[in-house]
C-alpha cells in the first residue's frame, strides 16, 4: 500500500469527528439543555458542555489540517498534472477555512451567551421574550451557526470523497495534462 493511510485516517477521523460532534451538539445537548427546569440553566449547561468539547474540536480541526498539509505533499505531482484536482484542492481549502471560521465564531458567540446565562432563555439558541438585544443577538446567530458548522464539515467529507475519487487509476488516466 503506497500512500499515507495514516494520513488520510487522521484527516477523514478528525473531519467526521467536527461533523459528528458539531451535530450532536446541536441536536442533543442543546436539545437536553433546553430541558433544564430553570431558565437561566438552560443557556448554562449548554455552555458548559460546549467548553468541554472545544479542546477536543480545536486538536481535532489541528489534526486534520496536519494530515491535509500531508496529503497534499504526497499528491503534489497529481495536483500539478491531473486536471482538476488543483481546483478542488483550492475549494476544499476554502470550504475548510471557512468552516473554520465559521466554528470560531461560533464560539464567540457562545462566550457571550455563557457570560448572559444569568438572565434565562427558553433553550440553548432561543431567547426569552424579556432577553437583553445582546443575548437575543448572540442565541439567533448561534441557532443558524449551528447548523452552518455541520454543513460545512460534511462539504469537507464530501470534497475528500471527491479527491478520492480522482485518484482511482481510471481518472487519473482520464486527467493527466499532456
Amino acid at each position: 500500500m503506497a500512500g499515507n493511510l495514516i494520513a488520510r485516517s487522521v484527516h477523514d477521523l478528525m473531519a467526521a469527528a467536527w461533523f459528528g460532534g458539531s451535530l450532536m451538539g446541536a441536536i442533543g445537548l442543546n436539545g437536553a439543555a433546553a430541558e433544564a427546569k430553570d431558565p437561566s440553566e438552560r443557556t448554562r449547561l449548554s455552555s458548559a458542555g460546549w467548553m468541554k468539547w472545544a479542546p477536543f474540536q480545536t486538536a481535532a480541526f489541528a489534526s486534520h489540517l496536519v494530515a491535509d498539509l500531508a496529503i497534499a505533499w504526497e499528491n503534489k505531482g497529481r495536483i500539478a498534472k491531473q486536471e482538476g484536482v488543483a481546483r478542488d484542492t483550492v475549494i476544499k481549502t476554502a470550504v475548510t477555512v471557512v468552516g473554520a471560521a465559521v466554528t470560531l465564531y461560533s464560539g464567540l458567540m457562545g462566550k457571550k451567551v455563557e457570560k448572559l446565562a444569568g438572565e434565562g432563555a427558553e433553550g440553548a439558541t432561543e431567547p426569552r421574550p424579556d432577553a437583553s438585544d445582546e443575548l437575543k443577538a448572540a442565541q439567533q446567530q448561534l441557532k443558524m451557526l449551528q447548523w452552518a458548522i455541520p454543513a460545512f464539515a460534511g462539504a469537507v467529507i464530501v470534497l475528500g470523497a471527491k479527491h478520492g475519487e480522482m485518484q482511482r487509476p481510471k481518472n487519473v488516466f482520464a486527467g493527466l495534462r499532456s
